[in-house]
């Protein structure tokens, strides 16, 4: 048994209707991101993050900045691969300040606050992300970096339909070459945009309460082709529309199929498995090698994300029916506990 094909979108659509629910014409996935994000009404449910993770040759530098409807949440972390050295900062603002999201997935987003400035806009498929803060770890930390959006790649954009009050748009670009640094006090890191890449993920939904859910994605050069991965679970399956996909120099082979992750959630660095549910299209082994532990426990609110940096390795058919082979291929993968 195979799962349907999804439905392509090749418009521009708006993800809601004018009660704040579930636009039908909004379900399916689309190869660039023609999705408007207007969301309205359902008090507390709302959720709203652009998340960046930039893979550099020494380091991995990420940046959120998130609205959660009761909070605005905006975090900044850093791994250096070699030593493991990891700091991270997060600030959270009560009802979410003056914090505003934009509805489409290139609009710029500020926050800034006296402990942390984040400024993202894109100018000409160019996206400017530039951060600082006095104090990471008892260091100045400053970035700027100019990440590219080349004009002929696709990129994942997917609309998961849980019911008609809860649903997700989720954008997520990859592979997308990245320059310039990140600099620790006085230690400076560069990007160089034939070997770095960045990876964006949008999203704007109406979440339920409760959530579980993994992504697995990497970004990197493989055989001097630019591959991106993505895969999700557990939170898309049984909707019909899943977050699966490999890009391969900018090409979007999509995977209709839900996939299964199978990790022990005793000990997240055990090996992890991705299998697509009905056929051999993806068989990927994660093998981890540092693991970020992130806890929120508010009164109302809680939730634990444990992310992985490792290797994948494996292989996915493509549409013409030919296997990608990956060995040693650096990303992460996740699993969200959510109460929210």
């Amino acid at each position: 048994m195979a799962q349907h094909a999804e439905r392509e979108i090749m418009e521009l659509t708006r993800l809601c209707d004018n009660k704040g629910n579930l636009n039908p014409l909004a379900i399916g996935y689309a190869r660039k991101p023609l999705i408007d994000c207007n969301l309205s009404g359902h008090f507390m449910r709302k959720k709203k993050w652009n998340y960046w993770c930039i893979y550099g040759e020494e380091v991995l530098f990420s940046v959120t900045v998130s609205h959660l409807d009761y909070a605005a949440v905006c975090f900044i972390y850093f791994l250096e691969y070699e030593t493991q050295r990891f700091i991270e900062k997060t600030i959270t603002i009560p009802l979410g300040g003056k914090l505003k999201m934009p509805t489409k997935v290139l609009e710029p987003v500020q926050f800034s606050n006296p402990e942390l400035s984040i400024s993202i806009t894109n100018l000409q498929s160019t996206t400017y992300l530039s951060v600082s803060t006095n104090n990471f770890e008892n260091e100045a930390l400053l970035a700027e970096l100019i990440i590219q959006h080349p004009l002929e790649d696709e990129s994942l954009n997917v609309v998961i339909p849980r019911n008609r009050k809860n649903f997700q748009f989720t954008a997520k670009h990859h592979t997308l070459p990245t320059s310039g640094f990140v600099k620790i006090g006085n230690r400076t890191y560069k990007f160089n945009e034939e070997e770095c890449f960045a990876v964006l993920d949008f999203g704007r939904g109406i979440w339920p309460r409760e959530v579980v859910w993994n992504w697995a994605m990497a970004s990197q050069k493989v055989r001097n082709h630019r591959v991106g991965l993505n895969f999700g679970g557990q939170w898309t399956d049984g909707t019909g529309m899943t977050e699966n996909a490999i890009i391969i120099d900018g090409k979007m082979t999509k995977i209709h199929e839900d996939v299964v992750f199978t990790y022990d959630r005793a000990n997240f660095k055990k090996p992890w498995y991705i299998t697509t549910k009905f056929s051999d299209q993806v068989m990927l082994t994660f093998h981890p090698f540092f693991e970020r532990v992130a806890k929120n426990e508010m009164k109302v609110v809680q939730s634990e994300v444990h992310q992985l940096v490792g290797y994948y390795s494996g292989q996915v058919k493509l549409d013409d029916g030919s296997t990608f082979l990956i060995q040693q291929m650096l990303g992460c993968i996740e699993e969200h506990v959510a109460k929210w």
